[in-house]
């Protein structure tokens, strides 16, 4: 998720490319949140695209504290914590 974050101006080519395939996911997720609004899975003023900037920006928050060693209960209660700011339906 942070590869390349820090690299010099030579390694500006791999940062463009896993930013691009950054925002490929979280377009992803976009599109199955616009089908969960479409569907009655979200309450119809939910906001897919910031919910997916959020989705995708906690996930790559936990992948980068689970490499540096935080423990599966930690990490748990993190995404514990994010989903009860989830919208209800």
């Amino acid at each position: 998720m942070q590869a390349a974050l820090s690299t010099s101006d030579g390694g500006q080519a791999v940062r463009d490319l896993l930013a691009a395939w950054r925002n490929d996911g979280c377009g992803s997720v976009r599109e199955r949140f616009l089908r969960a609004v479409a569907e009655g899975d979200l309450p119809p003023g939910a906001d897919p695209a910031l919910l997916a900037r959020y989705v995708t920006t906690l996930a790559f928050g936990i992948a980068v504290q689970a490499a540096s060693g935080i423990g599966r209960e930690e990490l748990q209660a993190m995404a514990d914590a994010a989903l009860r700011t989830w919208p209800l339906t």
